[in-house]
């Protein structure tokens, strides 16, 4: 019962000194806030790059174009060993008459486009396969593969390369953006650690009256000392608060546009079910930077 007591009278003396410091808490945690929201957002970013480049990697295929003279019984023979392989998880034939077909339906309503092929009077297009592997990982060695093949001679292009420079830049621009906000989150860590700690130390200086009373009277060390931890907590916790109520509607706001942009991204069901983490990563941190910088400032300015 004693215990409860005086664990009561600390988180009272905790609040307290959050009330008292007034915009000065405010400031707080608000700093605190940014450095979630930074974090969080850095989150959910790294979820939709991820979503992103797992989409156009599924887009990707290896495209192969044979030349117009090509024979057809050889062009099946290069499938037939294709398929063979296991990094190969499906080849679509497409022949020259498909893929006339195909243009002519692309583009019926370019009546200028259509003229002009018909009167070249004979079919441009090209044959072509299209190769799925299970991993893009593996389209290198897919590719290198037909550039290997004895039947080189009769394909004029493979158009992987392309696809995977698009790859790359992607990924280079997701790495990018990670160590960004990995930085600036790192950045506003530090900062919201370097103002909650002079919140505590002003609070301490205005309180020493208080504390020195406090000792004399047979107070322990942590007694003294742990209110002001509470007041730090508090400030995390409020910042935590803050920072969902922000964000929540925000995600809501602006998941549909997102989709619009990329259509198997859900911005709001990826919110929904990764809450406890993303909620449990703000507490987590929340709670962290307020106790860190309680301490740092009790171990430096509290001489008790």
């Amino acid at each position: 019962m004693k215990k409860i007591t005086i664990l009561s009278r600390v988180i009272k003396s905790g609040v307290n000194n959050f009330r008292r410091n007034g915009w000065l808490s405010v400031a707080t945690a608000s700093v605190i806030m940014l450095t979630l929201f930074a974090l969080s957002l850095l989150v959910m970013v790294n979820v939709v790059a991820s979503e992103a480049l797992t989409s156009l990697q599924d887009k990707v295929d290896v495209s192969v174009y044979f030349k117009t003279e090509a024979p057809e019984p050889q062009i099946l023979r290069v499938r037939a060993e294709l398929v063979e392989l296991n990094e190969i998880k499906s080849v679509e034939y497409v022949s020259r008459e498909e893929a006339l077909t195909k243009f002519k339906e692309k583009h019926e309503d370019n009546p200028l486009l259509t003229q002009s092929l018909e009167e070249l009077g004979s079919n441009p297009l090209q044959a072509s396969l299209n190769i799925k592997a299970f991993n893009p990982e593996q389209y290198p060695q897919i590719a290198s593969f037909l550039e290997g093949t004895r039947y080189s001679g009769l394909i004029d292009k493979i158009n992987y390369w392309q696809n995977r420079e698009i790859i790359s830049r992607l990924s280079l621009l997701t790495q990018g953006i990670r160590q960004g906000g990995l930085g600036l989150s790192l950045i506003l860590a530090v900062i919201a650690v370097l103002v909650t700690f002079n919140t505590i130390r002003l609070t301490m200086y205005s309180h020493r009256q208080e504390i020195e009373i406090m000792k004399l009277v047979g107070a322990t060390n942590w007694y003294v000392r742990l209110p002001f931890i509470v007041e730090g907590v508090i400030y995390g916790l409020v910042a935590c608060l803050a920072t969902l109520i922000i964000l929540t509607p925000l995600i809501i706001l602006v998941s549909p546009r997102i989709t619009s942009f990329l259509p198997e991204s859900d911005l709001l069901a990826d919110f929904k079910s990764n809450f406890l983490l993303i909620i449990g990563l703000q507490i987590l941190v929340s709670l962290a930077l307020g106790a860190i910088s309680s301490l740092i400032a009790i171990r430096r300015y509290l001489k008790v």
